[in-house]
């Protein structure tokens, strides 16, 4: 038998133990998902805390809180200082940035230093997991945040910030977003503009990793070409199974893969299930997606760029429609079983929960010097 046909037959075996399913234990899936060090990288907690919400309440509401966070087993999680477009009408967005980070440190770990651990960096997150706390980082989702200032930009990094979402759904002075580029009433720059690419230096030289969820395709791009660091999708799904603009192509997958970076799946339904986007698209009742929808997207990247290229970033209360069997924090067990099934190992989900993506943000430390 020649070698090339051996090797096409490993590679049909291997196939084939991802895609059947087998019984796994309630003990096995526990421990598996205890080894892990769970990362999620975009959680909207701050968007309620700033205004009040108690994330040590029992009362439950939203999807995540200090109680289903333990039982989920979440070891550190992106806080996002989420900054709505609203904001950039009179300069308000550095003012609501901070804010939000305020609030991370304050609402969330300052009032509950028993169970959070502010981190900066892939050290801090480790000893906080060896203290078994929560690991509590801040992103800034929006990069209209720096109101167009590496000034604000530094200064959000030396408050914290460890990644910036280069656009949200507007296209800001510097960067196209995905979520306006049919609005012609819009000006787009056909990416990044110059500023835009000293923005993505910039956050190279800090140590700031380059977040391009919500960006345009160029925009993508662009960021790749011009990052020496490797940049990632904190909360970004398929393009090839769910037909959203926010998702990526196979093609922006497979690049981003090569060049280090990873796609931390997002679990809302509109991104993650074809007939949910669809009802959202005709304004209707958007159909809740599944835990399954969830792991085809997982499995796709994997079988087109490698385990190496997945990661986790929920959407937390960010999201109004979230799937059946991962309703909030506490049902990230149900995750671990889901993969168990169809053949994923405990190496594989270690991954996927956090080993990637702890890569990602070492290699960008080690980038910027740290």
């Amino acid at each position: 038998m020649g070698v090339m046909k051996v090797l096409r037959l490993l590679l049909a075996f291997a196939l084939m133990a991802y895609s059947q399913t087998r019984t796994v234990t309630d003990a096995e899936v526990m421990r598996v998902h205890r080894s892990a060090l769970l990362i999620d990288t975009h959680e909207d907690l701050p968007s309620r805390t700033v205004d009040g919400f108690d994330v040590g309440s029992k009362e439950r509401s939203g999807q995540v809180d200090i109680a289903r966070l333990r039982e989920g087993g979440v070891s550190g999680a992106f806080f996002a200082a989420y900054v709505a477009s609203r904001y950039v009408e009179g300069n308000r967005s550095a003012n609501r940035a901070l804010q939000m980070i305020d609030s991370v440190r304050r609402d969330i770990v300052a009032r509950y230093p028993n169970d959070f651990v502010f981190a900066r960096s892939v050290k801090d997150i480790e000893e906080a997991h060896r203290q078994g706390k929560i690991a509590a980082l801040t992103g800034i989702e929006g990069g209209h945040a720096i109101e167009d200032s590496l000034r604000l930009l530094r200064s959000y990094y030396d408050l914290g910030v460890r990644y910036m979402t280069l656009t949200h759904t507007n296209t800001n002075s510097w960067a196209d977003s995905s979520g306006d580029l049919n609005n012609p009433a819009v000006k787009h720059h056909d990416g990044l503009t110059d500023f835009g690419k000293d923005v993505v230096r910039e956050m190279n030289r800090l140590g700031m990793m380059v977040d391009i969820s919500h960006v345009s395709d160029k925009t993508f791009w662009d960021a790749l070409a011009v990052s020496k660091a490797p940049i990632f999708a904190s909360h970004s799904s398929a393009r090839a199974l769910t037909n959203a603009a926010r998702n990526m192509t196979d093609e922006m997958i497979v690049a981003l893969a090569k060049k280090g970076g990873v796609v931390d799946v997002n679990f809302n339904c509109a991104f993650i299930s074809q007939k949910s986007a669809d009802a959202d698209a005709r304004k209707e009742k958007i159909p809740r997606a599944r835990l399954a929808d969830v792991v085809a997207h997982i499995d796709h990247i994997r079988k087109i760029a490698g385990i190496d290229a997945v990661g986790i970033g929920s959407d937390f209360d960010g999201i109004e429609c979230t799937p059946e069997g991962l309703e909030d924090v506490s049902k990230f067990p149900n995750l671990t079983r889901a993969l168990l099934e169809i053949g994923y190992t405990a190496e594989d989900i270690r991954k996927i929960y956090g080993g990637n993506f702890l890569r990602v943000m070492r290699a960008v430390e080690m980038a910027a010097g740290k």
